[in-house]
């Protein structure tokens, strides 16, 4: 029996901590966990033999960190290590004569993935996928993929665990106690992005106790349709006699667990700091539970990175102007490979009220496979709008869906069978919505019958390939009345159709009835009307129309869609002038704000030719970045923003130093910082993230690395005259050694003031362990930096 038989009948309970119990079993400070599983197996099979008689269905084997960008300065290899993981759990089961599963635990690469990072997404699938496969000849039941902070990096996992093995997929993200990911996704895109994907159970797990994960499991289940898996943490971290533990004991956990399971929560487990114990004290508690219903949403959805926009009863806009037809600016800027030009329009068209994106780059002198996803990716790195895919090309189409960092729109298929059978699988393996054009292999009907005829086989084509009516949203073709003076009537007779016999969904290019007639705009502004209601989704307009804009807004306000009109008095109360948009004027500040790197350099250089450097950086760049900051901090804007505007500002920065070493000028440093991640621990993403924030405030920053020694740190503050150090730690298992840090920091450097942060860290851990500062985000590192050197 496939473990996905046994998803929603009873609930399933899941292991606890390995990290925890391997370091109660002796492991060290910068020992490899998964080492363990060839140099003492006996300690893996104790281990999982004592979460079998827990009661634990599913056993996780010790391959947590194992992939080749962690494993290449250490003596092991990915198959063997996962392959002894593996045997080792199914010795324990068979032990204990227990029926139960094995799950390949997949984590992080350690890595930011492009354009936040270095790491290519196509390598991150290929890392996952040796993992991947490595588990599948070894034996495991099932791929548990977990403590995922990047929506991109999940993809790529969940990718090539579908691609090279045939087995179930789980896969769960950490939150912060914000409810967002690192990246600042939160709950309603990480269900899009996972069920469009079709992973076979999705939830949360670590960073957070159960008691902090109760709101974030109602986020997960309201978007959900699949099983929610959760795997809280024993509560938050402290130290007694030098050993990290947790303020959550065994019975409070199960009666946590038991609200977890009555919000809806039928796969549960523990993380850091769980002990057999807590999980023996859920399962007594809750191992004759019946789970709650699991309720099918019928919901279509898109996301980008960071939320959801949800297609439905109250219609939004998709931005129509990245696309070459009628727009020769944009058709240049392709040829000349412009960027900056498509991202400053995808930001006017954002702040305009677009609540997604067309891109379209079909040009017939341009390679449209790699420019397709080449554009996607520039534009989602200022923009966190949902993207929707607009080509005819399968190939271009499948590239860019592929690597789109969310679940798009797709546009289109139409009723020719050649169409349905090349772009429905696309979205079977990795998710969407797709537009349904209402036309076939014979042309676009001329009544409404007929396009709704259409409509009906499009849908019964897409049940074949696993999809339904809520991953279509139909477009019933707008005409211009030019040329047919029933066209618009047609068109809306469809869209009343399709809402009320299918219950689908459906979009208009608006824009298209007014083709051939001049003052288009007071043509386009009435059908928009007309169409809001008839029941139309997702308008595709310009939404830097003024006419447009006021069409839509009033319309939604008509039809009852906008509650208490609160829509249209929030976009009309002031009428204030429109705030500053990024066209062609965009200036340093603005440029760095919205994170675009060519634009920064030439306003910098621009800038150079009138104001001195100093002036530059003092009252442009500086104040940038605080804004943004300031956004970040106030969780207005999150962690892409906060590094796209850094390397907006790092290369108008460097425009500006070359500047200054040409003239004999040298930029005073604020001071020096020494950043390290401390013994034992292997990650360096958030370390990273602070780093580049302080080189951007112009702080001198000595970067130690990762698994940094307690004296190789004391003797770079004391070689180098430091007065600030910041120590990351990511593993419960290695705060032990940011302590013993600490410890001989205060004995040997006590003048040197420390900040420390990571994601098993609070302000009272940090404070009990004698740090001078905790910082919760890279932000925060900068706001203390300032405090220590008066700047």
């Amino acid at each position: 029996m496939s473990i996905r038989d046994e998803l929603g009948p009873r609930l399933l309970f899941v292991d606890g901590a390995m990290g925890t119990m391997l370091h109660k079993a002796g492991l060290k400070a910068g020992e490899l966990p998964e080492g363990w599983n060839i140099e003492h197996p006996e300690e893996l099979r104790r281990i999982h033999g004592a979460y079998l008689d827990a009661g634990s269905d599913i056993i996780t084997a010790n391959t947590f960190g194992v992939n080749a960008l962690k494993l290449k300065d250490t003596p092991y290899g990915v198959q063997q290590l996962v392959s002894s993981a593996v045997n080792l759990a199914r010795e324990a089961i068979a032990k204990s004569g227990k029926k139960a599963y094995v799950a390949l635990d997949v984590g992080p690469l350690g890595r930011l993935l492009k354009p936040l990072g270095d790491l290519e997404f196509e390598t991150a699938v290929e890392l996952f996928g040796e993992v991947c496969r490595a588990g599948e000849e070894a034996g495991a039941d099932l791929v548990f993929i977990e403590t995922m902070s990047d929506t991109l990096e999940l993809k790529a996992a969940v990718l090539a665990a579908k691609e090279q093995t045939g087995l179930p997929v789980f896969a769960t993200v950490t939150f912060q106690s914000n409810g967002k990911l690192l990246t600042g996704g939160d709950a309603a895109a990480v269900v899009a992005l996972l069920e469009g994907l079709r992973a076979d159970a999705l939830g949360v797990n670590c960073s957070l106790g159960p008691k902090q994960l109760v709101d974030l499991v109602d986020a997960l289940r309201e978007f959900a349709s699949i099983p929610l898996i959760v795997q809280p943490n024993a509560g938050l971290p402290d130290t007694r006699n030098g050993e990290t533990v947790y303020d959550v004991g065994p019975e409070e956990f199960a009666q946590w667990m038991e609200r977890i399971a009555e919000h809806g929560a039928c796969v549960l487990g523990g993380c850091c700091g769980t002990t057999p114990e807590h999980i023996l004290a859920m399962v007594n508690r809750l191992k004759t539970r019946a789970p709650e219903p699991i309720e099918k949403k019928e919901l279509t959805v898109i996301s980008s990175y960071d939320h959801a926009v949800m297609i439905g009863d109250d219609p939004v806009i998709v931005g129509e102007r990245i696309n070459p037809n009628g727009n020769p600016r944009f058709r240049e800027a392709m040829r000349e490979g412009d960027m900056d030009y498509i991202m400053r329009e995808a930001l006017k068209q954002q702040q305009g009220g677009a609540s997604s994106l067309d891109i379209n780059t079909g040009l017939p002198d341009i390679d449209e496979v790699a420019t397709l996803e080449k554009v996607i990716r520039s534009v989602q790195s200022v923009c966190n709008a949902p993207i929707q895919i607009d080509t005819s090309n399968v190939a271009a189409l499948e590239r860019a869906v592929r690597s789109y960092n969310g679940k798009p729109m797709i546009n289109s298929v139409n009723g020719k069978p050649e169409s349905t059978h090349s772009v429905f699988p696309i979205v079977q393996k990795y998710g969407g919505a797709v537009i349904a054009l209402t036309l076939d292999q014979n042309g676009i009907p001329d009544t409404a019958e007929g396009r709704f005829a259409i409509a009906e086989r499009i849908l019964e084509v897409a049940k074949t390939y696993g999809l339904g009516k809520k991953d279509l949203v139909f477009d019933t073709l707008a005409m211009a009345i030019s040329t047919g003076k029933k066209s618009a009537l047609i068109a809306l007779e469809t869209m009343r159709m399709i809402r009320e016999r299918l219950g689908a969904r459906t979009i208009l290019g608006v824009s298209n009835i007014s083709f051939g007639l001049p003052a288009r705009e007071h043509i386009n502004a009435a059908f928009l009307t007309m169409a809001i209601h008839a029941g139309l989704s997702a308008a595709i307009i310009n939404p830097n129309s003024d006419e447009m804009l006021a069409a839509f807004y009033a319309s939604r306000a008509l039809c009852g869609a906008d509650e208490k009109c609160m829509g249209y008095i929030a976009k009309y109360s002031d009428q204030q002038p429109k705030s500053a948009q990024p066209d062609e004027a965009m200036g340093l500040y603005q440029a760095v704000v919205h994170g675009m790197k060519e634009r920064a350099a030439k306003a910098a250089a621009k800038e150079l030719l009138s104001r001195a450097p100093l002036e530059i950086i003092d009252e442009m760049l500086v104040p940038a970045l605080n804004e943004v900051g300031a956004g970040f901090e106030q969780s207005k804007l999150y962690l892409p923003q906060l590094l796209m505007s850094g390397e907006a500002a790092q290369t108008a920065f460097d425009v500006i130093r070359a500047h200054m070493a040409k003239s004999g000028q040298v930029q005073k440093k604020k001071g020096r910082i020494v950043v390290a991640t401390v013994k034992g621990d292997i990650h360096d993403i958030g370390k990273n993230i602070v780093k580049a924030l302080l080189l951007n405030y112009s702080y001198d920053v000595l970067d130690l690395g990762k698994d940094v020694s307690p004296e190789v740190i004391v003797n770079a503050v004391k070689d180098n005259d430091i007065k600030l150090v910041g120590l990351s730690a990511l593993m419960t298992t290695t705060v032990v050694g940011m302590e013993k840090t600490i410890e001989l920091l205060r004995e040997q450097a006590p003048e040197c003031r420390i900040m420390v942060g990571g994601a098993v860290l609070t302000e009272r851990y940090a404070t009990k362990i004698g740090a001078d500062c905790y910082s919760a985000d890279a932000m925060g590192s900068v706001r203390y930096a300032e405090q220590v050197f008066g700047s």
